[in-house]
């Protein structure tokens, strides 16, 4: 649930928004969640809403640069988000996290929501989020930079990726074949994949071919705390224009600094 009200920020300023929805988890003080919409953003959002943990939201607009200002890169070294600071963490004292996998492992261990606690189940869950960090997220990526960014159309690199999302789809069907979801019950894998899986068709697959894929992103885009989680908007991701020269340096040009 998003706090109410503006506050300012050393680095970027904070987005006001509504509360969604009151309930357990709810108080305490707020999380800050530096964000902009991507799936590896999404992810967040919607832990944080199921969990019903109150947040807000500080957009890192990643096509002006915002990532590499050096008061955000004291929260995410990589400059990259998603990134957290928790001011109730730890002892109480503010904690920052960056990397989506070990944000939801941190949020999963502070509520107790999504990640188990008995060691075999956890680890069948950490198998499937890492398998989304290295390979869904990854390769989708590129299966999307290549389709629609790439200045130049390379058949090669668009069929690699394609063909190795394609191979992907195919290991989380058989995987879904006899689970409602990725570990059994619902848990931060499914949470680390829809946003990924949600945009399949943009990254150019047709989910029909998956059946048990389509009916657990169905299921999962049917929770309510999904749904909060996905439209939690960032008015300037609208209106950045990817044919500007200056962007596409930002985004796909950088090197060591």
């Amino acid at each position: 649930m998003p706090t109410r009200g503006t506050k300012p920020n050393k680095s970027v300023a904070r987005r006001a928004s509504s509360d969604s929805a009151a309930g357990a988890g709810g108080g305490g003080r707020s999380i800050d969640l530096y964000y902009w919409p991507t799936p590896n953003g999404w992810k967040i959002t919607i832990m944080l809403e199921e969990c019903r943990l109150r947040y807000a939201v500080i957009p890192v607009n990643i096509a002006r640069g915002d990532q590499f200002k050096p008061q955000f890169l004291a929260i995410s070294p990589n400059n990259r988000i998603p990134a957290i600071v928790d001011h109730d963490g730890p002892g109480g004292k503010p904690i920052a996290i960056f990397e989506s996998g070990a944000i939801l492992q941190y949020l999963g261990r502070k509520t107790g929501k999504f990640y188990p606690t008995a060691e075999r189940a956890r680890v069948e869950v950490d198998a499937w989020l890492f398998w989304q960090m290295a390979n869904l997220g990854p390769k989708s990526g590129e299966a999307n930079h290549f389709r629609h960014y790439a200045a130049d159309k390379l058949p090669y690199a668009i069929d690699r990726f394609s063909n190795e999302i394609n191979r992907l789809y195919g290991v989380m069907d058989r995987r879904l074949e006899q689970r409602e979801f990725l570990a059994g019950r619902y848990s931060i894998a499914d949470i680390a994949c829809i946003g990924w899986a949600s945009r399949a068709e943009r990254h150019g697959h047709d989910l029909p071919a998956f059946p048990n894929v389509r009916r657990w992103l169905q299921a999962v885009l049917a929770r309510a705390a999904v749904k909060r989680g996905l439209s939690v908007k960032v008015e300037a991701a609208f209106h950045v224009d990817m044919s500007d020269p200056q962007v596409r340096v930002v985004l796909f040009g950088q090197r060591a600094r």
